[in-house]
């Protein structure tokens, strides 16, 4: 009978000690993936490079024209900011168009990707804006001068911000005619926003390299970076980002919203994405309700490389999928 309830008790503490290193491995996920201030995260070891942003090398050509794309937004952008519903402050920059005799109703907001920031999109902003376009990128939450407002969320809190950057556009201009452009988490923003209700004024959703779900993009990584099965520690990260962040990996759904989408979306991946899996580009496809949809596929290029790796069909897809929609 004491050996019975010293086993049983043994077999409690160890139960015990397991659900308490399960629950620190989930908590420790849950900040590696989505506090930008701890400092082993994976945010800040993309930032101080010791992590790749994306799985392929940039040729010289390239950064030379990223840098001088750079610097043209320096020099042009303008701080703008936004009063979420939740009453956060958020920032972002606008470069008008450069309209010397009547001016554009046409706008272009670009998003950027997971420890990125708005001047890292300054080729996309600087394509619209050769467009005759006003461009506005705003930062997401966790990032740049938004680096204050609590946890990375992946896209799905930032939809929401992103109506009511559009809404802000609507009330300046109710002429406004707006398209969406998403790289990588920006684009899993664009395709959660699809689904919401949105203004006439959204004309078209462009979206490269985002994911199906935020669940789906963490369970890859995780197997990917610690060859590790899912269960148990991604299932607690999960239940910690609930308490934490307010959401949870799997209804930070693409495919979910997508569903509800109405309006022309073009869709973009590169086939050698190691990041995202090249795979995604299907299922965002077919999720999508919209009568009205393309996608693209562009070869040999990796993650977040696909308007450096063949411009030529990229931007010219992009040119006639707006100018067929706009």
């Amino acid at each position: 009978m004491m050996k019975s309830r010293a086993t049983r008790a043994s077999a409690a503490a160890i139960a015990a000690a397991a659900a308490v290193a399960i629950g620190y491995s989930g908590y420790r996920l849950f900040r590696f993936g989505l506090d930008p201030h701890m400092r082993e995260s994976m945010i800040a070891r993309v930032i101080s490079g010791g992590v790749e942003a994306s799985d392929e090398a940039v040729s010289p050509a390239d950064a030379d024209f990223e840098h001088r794309a750079k610097a043209w937004f320096l020099g042009a952008r303008r701080s703008i900011e936004h009063l979420a519903d939740d009453g956060q402050r958020l920032f972002g920059w606008r470069i008008d168009a450069a309209c010397d005799e009547q001016p554009t109703h046409d706008y272009a907001i670009v998003c950027h990707g997971y420890s990125s920031a708005p001047e890292h999109m300054a080729r996309y902003v600087y394509h619209f804006f050769e467009r005759n376009m006003s461009v506005l990128a705003p930062a997401a939450r966790a990032h740049e001068r938004n680096s204050d407002t609590g946890f990375i969320q992946m896209g799905w809190r930032d939809s929401l911000d992103l109506l009511g950057w559009i809404q802000d556009i609507c009330r300046r201009d109710h002429r406004a005619r707006i398209i969406l452009f998403g790289l990588s988490m920006g684009a899993a923003e664009v395709m959660m926003a699809s689904g919401l209700e949105l203004p006439e004024n959204v004309r078209l959703i462009i979206e490269d390299c985002g994911y199906t779900s935020v669940w789906d993009e963490f369970f890859f990584q995780f197997k990917r970076m610690f060859k590790m099965p899912a269960f148990p520690v991604l299932y607690a990260a999960d239940a910690i980002c609930r308490l934490r962040a307010g959401f949870t990996l799997g209804e930070a759904s693409s495919l979910e919203r997508l569903a509800h989408a109405r309006i022309p979306m073009l869709f973009i991946h590169g086939t050698r994405d190691t990041f995202v899996p090249f795979s995604m580009l299907d299922e965002v496809f077919d999720a999508c309700a919209s009568p009205v949809k393309r996608k693209l596929a562009i070869n040999g290029a990796g993650h977040a490389r696909s308007a450096s790796t063949d411009p030529e069909r990229y931007w010219g897809t992009i040119d006639a999928f707006i100018d067929d929609n706009l």
